[in-house]
Protein backbone atom coordinates (compact mmCIF):
# COMPACT_ATOMS: atom_id res chain seq x y z
CA UNK A 1 0.00 0.00 0.00
CA UNK A 2 1.38 3.48 -0.85
CA UNK A 3 2.33 5.21 2.38
CA UNK A 4 0.83 8.61 1.61
CA UNK A 5 1.65 11.71 3.61
CA UNK A 6 -0.42 13.99 5.81
CA UNK A 7 1.83 16.90 4.82
CA UNK A 8 1.87 18.40 8.31
CA UNK A 9 -1.87 18.20 8.97
CA UNK A 10 -2.98 17.78 12.58
CA UNK A 11 -4.64 14.39 12.89
CA UNK A 12 -6.96 13.61 15.80
CA UNK A 13 -7.43 9.96 16.80
CA UNK A 14 -9.79 8.84 19.57
CA UNK A 15 -7.93 5.59 20.14
CA UNK A 16 -7.42 4.25 23.66
CA UNK A 17 -5.81 0.79 23.73
CA UNK A 18 -3.32 1.53 20.93
CA UNK A 19 -2.89 5.25 21.50
CA UNK A 20 0.91 5.34 21.44
CA UNK A 21 1.14 3.09 18.39
CA UNK A 22 -1.36 5.22 16.44
CA UNK A 23 0.42 8.46 17.39
CA UNK A 24 3.69 7.01 16.08
CA UNK A 25 2.07 5.87 12.82
CA UNK A 26 0.51 9.30 12.24
CA UNK A 27 3.84 11.01 12.86
CA UNK A 28 5.67 8.58 10.56
CA UNK A 29 3.18 9.49 7.82
CA UNK A 30 3.87 13.20 8.13
CA UNK A 31 1.04 14.16 10.46
CA UNK A 32 0.95 15.96 13.78
CA UNK A 33 -0.83 13.51 16.11
CA UNK A 34 -3.45 14.50 18.66
CA UNK A 35 -4.53 11.33 20.45
CA UNK A 36 -7.42 11.57 22.90
CA UNK A 37 -8.40 8.24 24.49
CA UNK A 38 -12.20 8.05 24.40
CA UNK A 39 -13.10 4.57 25.67
CA UNK A 40 -12.41 2.56 28.80
CA UNK A 41 -13.23 -1.15 28.76
CA UNK A 42 -14.68 -2.10 32.14
CA UNK A 43 -15.31 -5.74 33.08
CA UNK A 44 -18.76 -6.07 34.58
CA UNK A 45 -18.75 -6.05 38.39
CA UNK A 46 -21.16 -8.96 38.33
CA UNK A 47 -20.21 -11.73 35.93
CA UNK A 48 -23.62 -13.33 36.30
CA UNK A 49 -24.21 -13.43 32.53
CA UNK A 50 -20.85 -15.12 31.89
CA UNK A 51 -21.34 -17.61 34.74
CA UNK A 52 -24.85 -18.46 33.57
CA UNK A 53 -23.46 -18.99 30.06
CA UNK A 54 -20.86 -21.44 31.46
CA UNK A 55 -23.57 -23.34 33.34
CA UNK A 56 -25.79 -23.56 30.26
CA UNK A 57 -22.81 -24.65 28.16
CA UNK A 58 -22.04 -27.43 30.66
CA UNK A 59 -25.70 -28.55 30.53
CA UNK A 60 -25.55 -28.77 26.70
CA UNK A 61 -28.06 -25.91 26.42
CA UNK A 62 -26.02 -23.89 23.90
CA UNK A 63 -25.89 -24.94 20.23
CA UNK A 64 -23.92 -22.04 18.76
CA UNK A 65 -21.78 -19.19 20.09
CA UNK A 66 -21.00 -16.01 18.17
CA UNK A 67 -17.81 -14.37 19.46
CA UNK A 68 -17.55 -10.72 18.47
CA UNK A 69 -14.23 -9.49 19.91
CA UNK A 70 -10.86 -10.88 20.92
CA UNK A 71 -10.98 -8.97 24.20
CA UNK A 72 -14.40 -10.48 24.90
CA UNK A 73 -13.09 -14.02 24.40
CA UNK A 74 -10.33 -13.46 26.94
CA UNK A 75 -12.55 -11.67 29.46
CA UNK A 76 -15.14 -14.43 29.24
CA UNK A 77 -12.52 -17.14 29.82
CA UNK A 78 -11.26 -15.30 32.91
CA UNK A 79 -14.76 -14.57 34.22
CA UNK A 80 -15.85 -18.21 34.33
CA UNK A 81 -12.61 -19.73 35.64
CA UNK A 82 -13.92 -20.21 39.18
CA UNK A 83 -16.56 -22.64 37.92
CA UNK A 84 -15.02 -23.74 34.60
CA UNK A 85 -11.30 -24.06 33.88
CA UNK A 86 -9.96 -22.86 30.57
CA UNK A 87 -9.33 -26.44 29.52
CA UNK A 88 -12.90 -27.39 30.36
CA UNK A 89 -14.27 -24.28 28.62
CA UNK A 90 -12.29 -25.16 25.49
CA UNK A 91 -13.53 -28.75 25.55
CA UNK A 92 -17.15 -27.68 25.87
CA UNK A 93 -16.89 -25.00 23.20
CA UNK A 94 -15.31 -27.50 20.83
CA UNK A 95 -18.57 -29.43 21.04
CA UNK A 96 -20.44 -26.31 19.89
CA UNK A 97 -20.67 -24.42 16.59
CA UNK A 98 -18.39 -21.37 16.89
CA UNK A 99 -18.73 -18.21 14.78
CA UNK A 100 -15.93 -15.63 14.99
CA UNK A 101 -16.62 -12.07 13.87
CA UNK A 102 -13.30 -11.50 12.16
CA UNK A 103 -9.62 -12.26 12.81
CA UNK A 104 -9.28 -10.93 16.39
CA UNK A 105 -11.78 -13.28 18.06
CA UNK A 106 -10.48 -16.06 15.79
CA UNK A 107 -6.95 -15.56 17.12
CA UNK A 108 -8.13 -15.38 20.74
CA UNK A 109 -10.15 -18.58 20.35
CA UNK A 110 -7.22 -20.42 18.81
CA UNK A 111 -5.05 -19.35 21.75
CA UNK A 112 -7.48 -21.33 23.90
CA UNK A 113 -7.42 -24.31 21.56
CA UNK A 114 -10.98 -23.70 20.34
CA UNK A 115 -11.90 -24.64 16.77
CA UNK A 116 -13.70 -21.93 14.81
CA UNK A 117 -16.48 -23.22 12.56
CA UNK A 118 -16.52 -20.12 10.34
CA UNK A 119 -14.97 -16.67 10.42
CA UNK A 120 -17.09 -13.69 9.37
CA UNK A 121 -15.55 -11.79 6.43
CA UNK A 122 -14.90 -8.06 6.25
CA UNK A 123 -16.23 -5.62 7.16
CA UNK A 124 -17.29 -7.96 10.02
CA UNK A 125 -20.62 -6.27 10.80
CA UNK A 126 -23.86 -7.94 11.91
CA UNK A 127 -24.91 -7.98 8.26
CA UNK A 128 -21.97 -10.21 7.32
CA UNK A 129 -22.76 -12.49 10.28
CA UNK A 130 -26.31 -13.03 9.05
CA UNK A 131 -25.23 -13.40 5.42
CA UNK A 132 -22.64 -16.01 6.40
CA UNK A 133 -25.23 -17.99 8.36
CA UNK A 134 -27.67 -17.80 5.47
CA UNK A 135 -24.98 -19.13 3.12
CA UNK A 136 -24.20 -21.99 5.52
CA UNK A 137 -27.75 -22.80 6.60
CA UNK A 138 -27.29 -26.50 5.82
CA UNK A 139 -24.09 -27.02 7.80
CA UNK A 140 -24.87 -24.38 10.46
CA UNK A 141 -28.67 -24.30 10.85
CA UNK A 142 -30.01 -21.74 13.33
CA UNK A 143 -33.79 -22.30 13.23
CA UNK A 144 -34.75 -23.72 16.61
CA UNK A 145 -31.14 -23.51 17.84
CA UNK A 146 -29.97 -21.89 21.07
CA UNK A 147 -27.50 -19.17 20.08
CA UNK A 148 -25.34 -17.18 22.50
CA UNK A 149 -23.74 -13.88 21.46
CA UNK A 150 -20.69 -12.52 23.27
CA UNK A 151 -21.55 -8.83 23.27
CA UNK A 152 -18.97 -6.07 23.10
CA UNK A 153 -20.01 -3.21 25.33
CA UNK A 154 -23.38 -2.53 23.71
CA UNK A 155 -26.30 -4.77 22.78
CA UNK A 156 -26.24 -5.67 19.08
CA UNK A 157 -29.98 -5.39 18.60
CA UNK A 158 -29.83 -5.78 14.80
CA UNK A 159 -27.97 -9.09 15.07
CA UNK A 160 -30.31 -10.37 17.79
CA UNK A 161 -33.36 -9.41 15.72
CA UNK A 162 -31.94 -11.03 12.59
CA UNK A 163 -31.22 -14.29 14.40
CA UNK A 164 -34.65 -14.37 16.00
CA UNK A 165 -36.30 -13.74 12.62
CA UNK A 166 -34.49 -16.87 11.41
CA UNK A 167 -35.90 -18.91 14.29
CA UNK A 168 -33.00 -18.85 16.74
CA UNK A 169 -33.40 -18.59 20.52
CA UNK A 170 -30.86 -15.91 21.39
CA UNK A 171 -29.03 -15.16 24.63
CA UNK A 172 -26.72 -12.16 24.94
CA UNK A 173 -23.65 -12.61 27.13
CA UNK A 174 -22.31 -9.25 28.32
CA UNK A 175 -18.75 -9.55 29.61
CA UNK A 176 -17.64 -5.91 29.68
CA UNK A 177 -19.00 -2.46 29.09
CA UNK A 178 -17.66 0.74 27.61
CA UNK A 179 -17.22 3.75 29.84
CA UNK A 180 -15.72 7.17 29.43
CA UNK A 181 -12.05 7.50 30.42
CA UNK A 182 -11.46 8.46 34.03
CA UNK A 183 -9.48 11.49 32.81
CA UNK A 184 -11.67 13.49 30.43
CA UNK A 185 -9.16 16.27 29.80
CA UNK A 186 -7.72 14.77 26.57
CA UNK A 187 -11.24 14.48 25.13
CA UNK A 188 -12.13 17.99 26.28
CA UNK A 189 -8.92 19.32 24.71
CA UNK A 190 -9.71 17.41 21.51
CA UNK A 191 -13.10 19.10 21.28
CA UNK A 192 -11.45 22.50 21.74
CA UNK A 193 -8.91 21.62 19.02
CA UNK A 194 -11.71 20.79 16.59
CA UNK A 195 -13.66 23.94 17.41
CA UNK A 196 -10.57 26.17 17.11
CA UNK A 197 -9.74 24.59 13.76
CA UNK A 198 -6.47 23.11 14.97
CA UNK A 199 -7.49 19.56 14.03
CA UNK A 200 -7.66 18.92 10.29
CA UNK A 201 -8.41 15.19 10.21
CA UNK A 202 -10.53 13.07 12.57
CA UNK A 203 -9.99 9.30 12.60
CA UNK A 204 -12.99 7.37 13.99
CA UNK A 205 -12.39 3.68 14.67
CA UNK A 206 -15.68 2.75 16.38
CA UNK A 207 -19.19 4.05 16.97
CA UNK A 208 -18.60 4.39 20.70
CA UNK A 209 -15.70 6.78 20.09
CA UNK A 210 -17.92 9.35 18.41
CA UNK A 211 -20.71 8.80 20.95
CA UNK A 212 -18.31 9.55 23.79
CA UNK A 213 -16.89 12.59 21.99
CA UNK A 214 -20.37 14.06 21.72
CA UNK A 215 -21.28 13.01 25.26
CA UNK A 216 -18.43 15.14 26.59
CA UNK A 217 -19.35 17.98 24.22
CA UNK A 218 -22.98 17.86 25.38
CA UNK A 219 -21.93 18.14 29.02
CA UNK A 220 -20.04 21.31 28.11
CA UNK A 221 -22.91 22.69 26.01
CA UNK A 222 -20.79 22.48 22.85
CA UNK A 223 -22.72 19.95 20.74
CA UNK A 224 -23.85 22.36 18.03
CA UNK A 225 -20.50 24.11 17.90
CA UNK A 226 -18.73 20.78 17.55
CA UNK A 227 -21.07 19.68 14.74
CA UNK A 228 -20.39 22.89 12.83
CA UNK A 229 -16.64 22.64 13.35
CA UNK A 230 -16.56 19.03 12.13
CA UNK A 231 -17.97 20.18 8.80
CA UNK A 232 -14.53 21.73 8.24
CA UNK A 233 -12.60 18.60 9.24
CA UNK A 234 -11.85 15.53 7.12
CA UNK A 235 -13.76 12.72 8.85
CA UNK A 236 -12.33 9.25 8.18
CA UNK A 237 -14.31 6.18 9.26
CA UNK A 238 -13.07 2.63 9.80
CA UNK A 239 -16.17 0.92 8.42
CA UNK A 240 -19.92 0.79 7.71
CA UNK A 241 -21.26 0.72 11.29
CA UNK A 242 -19.04 3.62 12.34
CA UNK A 243 -20.11 5.52 9.22
CA UNK A 244 -23.77 4.91 10.10
CA UNK A 245 -23.19 6.40 13.56
CA UNK A 246 -21.52 9.46 12.05
CA UNK A 247 -24.30 10.01 9.51
CA UNK A 248 -26.95 9.58 12.20
CA UNK A 249 -25.46 12.74 13.70
CA UNK A 250 -25.71 14.53 10.35
CA UNK A 251 -21.93 14.36 9.92
CA UNK A 252 -20.41 13.77 6.51
CA UNK A 253 -18.11 10.77 6.13
CA UNK A 254 -15.36 11.96 3.82
CA UNK A 255 -13.69 8.58 3.50
CA UNK A 256 -14.13 4.99 4.69
CA UNK A 257 -11.08 2.74 4.64
CA UNK A 258 -10.99 -0.34 2.44
CA UNK A 259 -10.35 -2.77 5.32
CA UNK A 260 -11.72 -2.29 8.86
CA UNK A 261 -8.32 -2.07 10.52
CA UNK A 262 -6.72 0.91 12.23
CA UNK A 263 -3.52 0.69 10.20
CA UNK A 264 -5.47 0.90 6.94
CA UNK A 265 -7.49 3.81 8.32
CA UNK A 266 -4.37 5.86 9.13
CA UNK A 267 -2.51 5.01 5.92
CA UNK A 268 -5.45 5.65 3.61
CA UNK A 269 -6.25 8.89 5.42
CA UNK A 270 -2.66 9.98 4.82
CA UNK A 271 -3.14 9.34 1.11
CA UNK A 272 -6.46 11.15 0.77
CA UNK A 273 -6.82 13.72 3.55
CA UNK A 274 -4.75 16.59 2.08
CA UNK A 275 -6.82 16.66 -1.12
CA UNK A 276 -10.09 16.12 0.75
CA UNK A 277 -9.27 19.02 3.07
CA UNK A 278 -8.59 21.33 0.16
CA UNK A 279 -11.97 20.36 -1.29
CA UNK A 280 -13.74 21.05 1.99
CA UNK A 281 -11.96 24.38 2.36
CA UNK A 282 -13.10 25.28 -1.12
CA UNK A 283 -16.69 24.42 -0.26
CA UNK A 284 -16.64 26.54 2.87
CA UNK A 285 -14.86 29.39 1.12
CA UNK A 286 -17.61 29.54 -1.51
CA UNK A 287 -20.32 29.59 1.17
CA UNK A 288 -18.63 32.05 3.48
CA UNK A 289 -17.57 29.41 5.99
CA UNK A 290 -14.62 29.81 8.30
CA UNK A 291 -11.39 28.60 6.72
CA UNK A 292 -8.05 28.43 8.45
CA UNK A 293 -5.36 29.26 5.91
CA UNK A 294 -2.43 28.05 7.97
CA UNK A 295 -1.50 24.62 9.22
CA UNK A 296 -0.81 24.78 12.92
CA UNK A 297 1.55 22.30 14.50
CA UNK A 298 1.35 21.08 18.05
CA UNK A 299 3.86 19.27 20.16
Amino acid sequence: MPAGNFNGLCVLALESRRAREIATLIANLGGVPIVAPSVREVPLDSNSAALEFARRLAAHQVDMVIFTTGVGVRVLASAVEKICSREELSRRLNETAIIARGPKPTAALRELGIRVSVTVPEPNTWREVLTLLDQNRNSLPIAGRRVAIQEYGVRNSELVAGLEERGAMVTSVDVYQWALPEDLRPLQNAIHSIIRGDAHVLLVASSVQIRHLFQVAETAGQTRTLEEALSRVVVASIGPLTSEELRSRALNVDMECTHPKMGFLVQEAAEKAPELLLHKRGQHSSTGGLIRQETRTQS
